[in-house]
Formats: structure tokens, C-alpha cells, sequence
């Protein structure tokens, strides 16, 4: 069993229908283990949140969705120990801290971050140390 660091765009797509939530759900349904920073929590309760503010998603869905999110095995860390890194990974690599704190964790755990993020995917491509450590959610399961 492997263990990956799920984002926030990841754990979002297996539970709303969007653009390649199938696959999300392919990597739900494998037998990985998964772990995350804190960060994950607040991050994909604002993700509900705007779907909510567009409606693509009722207030009731919306409390729903989150209940059942709140049940995902995904072992969390504290960010604040991922921090210093991060900042640093963050500069150099011009990410956001948000993303840098994913990466951080997997470069840490020498694992990978199974992401929904296309953005997060091609700006780590030009950075060969780092792009080993960022997969799509596209790429085939294990």
C-alpha cells in the first residue's frame, strides 16, 4: 500500500461532480493510503463554500458535503511544522504557500501529491527535483 498527499482539489473532486471527478474517485476507490496538511480541511470548506456562493451547490448539499469529508481517511500534520519549508519552497519554486505546503509534505514523506490542479502541475514541470513529487489526478493508479 502506498501513501500519497492528497490536496484539496483531490479530496474536492471525489465528492462533487466536475471535471475529472471520475478519475478523482479512481484514486478513492484504490488501496492507498492518504495524508494531507491541515491546511486540507479549511481549504476544501472554502472550495464548498463557493460553490455554494455560485449555486452549484444548495447550503443543505453544501453542510452535507462537509459532514462527509469530515469522515475521509486522511491522516493530517500540522501545517505549522510544514511552514518554514513551505515559505522556502514557496520563493523559489513560485508557487503558492498553500501548494508549497502539499509539496513540502510529500518531499518529506518521498511520496507524491495527487492533484486536480493543472496550474500546480505545469509550474513544478520546469523544476526536475520537484516534479517527481506532484502527479495528476489524470495519471493512472497504482
Amino acid at each position: 500500500m502506498s501513501v500519497f498527499v492528497a490536496d484539496a482539489s483531490l479530496i474536492v473532486k471525489w465528492f462533487v461532480p466536475e471535471i475529472h471527478s471520475e478519475a478523482a474517485r479512481r484514486w478513492l476507490g484504490s488501496s492507498h493510503e492518504y495524508v494531507a496538511p491541515d491546511l486540507l480541511f479549511p481549504e476544501v470548506g472554502n472550495a464548498v463554500w463557493k460553490k455554494v456562493r455560485r449555486d452549484e451547490l444548495t447550503a443543505d448539499e453544501g453542510l452535507r458535503l462537509i459532514a462527509d469529508i469530515r469522515r475521509v481517511a486522511v491522516e493530517s500534520v500540522a501545517a505549522r511544522t510544514l511552514l518554514p519549508d513551505a515559505v522556502a519552497l514557496a520563493i523559489n519554486a513560485d508557487i503558492t504557500v498553500y501548494d508549497a505546503m502539499y509539496l513540502t509534505l510529500a518531499v518529506r514523506l518521498a511520496t507524491e501529491v495527487v492533484t486536480g490542479d493543472d496550474r500546480l502541475t505545469r509550474k513544478v514541470a520546469a523544476h526536475p527535483l520537484l516534479r517527481r513529487h506532484v502527479r495528476s489526478v489524470l495519471d493512472v493508479v497504482d
